[in-house]
């Protein structure tokens, strides 16, 4: 079965809504600015794999948020952030040690669930989403490179296999900066206690992924809040140990 006709087999509207977060999430993270120009219609069909019909839904959509606004004949740019979300949470909101383990734990409530449901509706597709997530993670830790971005894009991908767009919708609201990081300050530091820092965490993921491939809805619940409640206490153990 190839991509093209799983995609065609989904319903527009869900397509349409999982679009419109993908470019919400693109404004929302700064990568799409106000006053830059969306892909054309084309691009967006090429690069997503759906229909015109579907892109002009979401276009639409994120009109009707404010977020976007179309110019006839030359393009549809960029407003901002408009009325939606209504729910954020800002760079200065991860100041402190207590604010970062306040979004943890707003996690663990969240995502916890999210996992459950996952392992009751995955799809082979997102399976394989999630896999390709991990994977460039490990790529991204073996070859010491940021693997922020493809840790979130895991998260990401658990929260739409739940089927339940709300979820999806809120983990990209939130966005990456959800992600926390071990403060390891010495040379050393970054580069071996970071390594395996980073490792301990790809094995948890990793718990969670064969939950929900198998289909197990309280390993999937506790794999994640094993992992997020281990999160939270690094984070803990890291402030103690710059503050010493």
């Amino acid at each position: 079965m190839n991509t093209t006709d799983t995609a065609n087999r989904r319903k527009p509207r869900t397509l349409a809504l999982e679009l419109v977060e993908s470019l919400g999430g693109r404004i929302r993270e700064g990568r799409l600015s106000p006053g830059d120009k969306l892909p054309t219609e084309a691009a967006i069909m090429a690069e997503f794999n759906v229909s015109r019909t579907v892109v002009r839904e979401a276009i639409s959509k994120l009109q009707a948020a404010g977020q976007v606004q179309t110019r006839h004949g030359i393009g549809t740019f960029v407003l901002g952030l408009g009325d939606a979300p209504g729910f954020r949470i800002t760079p200065e909101q991860f100041g402190t040690l207590r604010d970062v383990i306040a979004v943890l734990e707003l996690r663990i409530g969240v995502e916890t669930e999210a996992a459950a449901l996952a392992a009751q509706r995955r799809t082979p597709e997102n399976l394989l989403a999630m896999r390709r997530a991990l994977d460039a993670v490990m790529a991204a830790v073996e070859d010491r490179r940021d693997a922020v971005s493809a840790d979130f894009q895991f998260h990401l991908e658990v929260a739409r296999a739940t089927q339940n767009h709300h979820f999806a919708e809120l983990m990209s609201t939130l966005g990456s900066m959800i992600i926390p990081r071990a403060r390891l300050d010495s040379p050393e530091a970054q580069s071996d206690e970071r390594q395996q820092y980073l490792r301990r965490v790809n094995a948890e993921h990793e718990s969670i992924l064969d939950a929900i491939a198998g289909q197990d809805p309280d390993g999937a619940r506790a794999a994640m809040r094993t992992h997020l409640a281990n999160s939270r206490e690094r984070r803990r153990r890291a402030s103690e140990l710059s503050t010493h």
